[in-house]
């Protein structure tokens, strides 16, 4: 999820964590408590919220089929985060009204489910969820190509940004820097002729749902070149325009659209460091 943490009063426009909606929506900061670097215990934990969080997203992925509305994807979700002992993050976190975000086409980041949005053949729809279990967050997202006809171009962008996540998860571990990789990402993205969006980036995550430090998807001077430590808890989720960079928030003030109109794609994981690679938490893969 890449958005919620502590709102502050500016409406400025700028570039933060994954929290911030620019120009038309609030700004938005990630909690003060510095990086953190969790325990075994805490890890342990954290495996839970985010087998919950796989777990749901393998049911949604599943389900996700033209006629049924984003709404019927966000009550299943809720019910089953619930029903396996945790409780949503997203869902009334700051004002937001879902246990899940559902963007579709050029929605980038933030849709709002509703009983009125129908899912249709050929749509390319993200699905980011959290779930939050004895005192901790998992975080992940996924972009779906629901039915028949998706165009071959929607395929490619959701399989450029799956790879993008891979390329920066490959680069994770202790002794390794953030800026390894936003490169990673970075080259991956703009090799297949795509936009990483600026706006947005990944974050740390464990007892809040954004902590330290911003995961940055690309090269950048705003970037403290931090050195990676075993036990450090980040979600990871680049996020691919097929055309600019650009984004704006609707009146809603949480939807965030692409400017051209273009398609968007998101992939996340919820990732623990280790002194030889990273953890992938919400592997969907058991």
């Amino acid at each position: 999820m890449n958005l919620f943490a502590d709102l502050l009063a500016s409406t400025s426009a700028g570039r933060g964590d994954s929290g911030l909606i620019t120009q038309s929506g609030p700004r938005i900061q990630k909690g003060r408590r510095g990086v953190e670097v969790k325990s075994a215990r805490e890890i342990a934990v954290m495996r839970q919220s985010s087998r919950i969080v796989a777990t749901v997203l393998r049911e949604l992925i599943a389900m996700a089929a033209p006629g049924l509305t984003t709404g019927d994807l966000d009550a299943h979700a809720e019910q089953r985060i619930r029903d396996l002992g945790a409780t949503p993050s997203f869902k009334g976190y700051h004002g937001f009204p879902a246990s899940i975000c559902a963007s579709i086409n050029n929605e980038v980041v933030h849709g709002i489910p509703s009983s009125k949005r129908v899912i249709r053949a050929g749509d390319l729809l993200k699905l980011d969820t959290g779930a939050y279990f004895e005192g901790y967050h998992g975080d992940s997202c996924v972009t779906v190509c629901v039915g028949e006809g998706v165009p071959e171009e929607a395929r490619r962008l959701s399989q450029v940004a799956q790879e993008a996540l891979m390329r920066g998860l490959a680069t994770v571990k202790a002794g390794s820097t953030l800026l390894d990789l936003a490169g990673a990402v970075q080259d991956h993205v703009e090799a297949h002729g795509y936009a990483v969006v600026e706006d947005y980036t990944g974050h740390g995550v464990g007892r809040n749902l954004h902590e330290e430090p911003s995961v940055f998807n690309y090269r950048t001077r705003d970037l403290p070149n931090l050195t990676l430590r075993s036990g450090m808890t980040l979600a990871v989720e680049p996020i691919l325009n097929a055309g600019g960079k650009g984004c704006r928030t609707l009146k809603d003030r949480w939807t965030v659209v692409t400017v051209d109109g273009s398609l968007s794609a998101q992939w996340e994981h919820t990732i623990v460091v280790g002194s030889e690679g990273c953890e992938i938490l919400t592997d969907r893969d058991f």
